[in-house]
């Protein structure tokens, strides 16, 4: 097992819509493995393929505290949120997005299907932080950021500092 770089504002395959995973194999294994210590390392609550370089439909989320363990580790592999309901706004960070923070509206209930890393169906109801987070990390997927949700102002001067940044580097 090892650490993953997790890829940052601008990188293209954070913009890409990820590929489903046809078939699950020791290959697969080693990257829910790998993006699991790498998304603890971060630390993070959740991480997407995409956001290490994969685009491929697949993400792990543990939302547990150290002090309370109230959810499993989740890993999903072509999740879709098949239903959702009422709204709910929340500060949110991204990996992929250093040192940008924004309240973004979001669905405060979901219902989503997919696969455990066995392949086998799964269907998860969420609430709270674990509806945000499998909302974010679905949006991940899909090729779309917190930034993307963000006031026009506040992704603009975002944007700013990372190209700004990178010029500078």
């Amino acid at each position: 097992m090892g650490l993953l770089r997790i890829r940052t504002y601008p990188d293209r395959v954070l913009r890409e819509q990820a590929k489903d995973v046809s078939n699950i194999t020791g290959n697969t294994q080693r990257l829910v493995n790998d993006m699991i210590e790498t998304m603890y390392a971060a630390p993070g609550v959740g991480l997407a393929a995409p956001q290490v370089g994969i685009s491929e439909n697949l993400l792990v989320i543990d939302v547990n505290s150290r002090e309370e363990k109230k959810y499993p580790l989740i890993v999903l592999v072509n999740p879709v949120i098949m239903a959702s309901e009422g709204t709910s706004e929340e500060e949110e960070g991204c990996l992929s997005l250093p040192d940008f923070k924004s309240v973004i509206e979001r669905a405060s209930k979901v219902f989503v299907k997919g696969f455990d890393r066995e392949g086998k169906p799964v269907e998860i109801e969420a609430d709270g932080l674990l509806a945000v987070a499998l909302q974010h990390e679905i949006d991940h997927l899909r090729g779309k950021l917190i930034l993307d949700k963000a006031g026009p102002l506040k992704r603009s001067l975002y944007k700013k500092r990372v190209f700004k940044k990178g010029r500078s580097e």
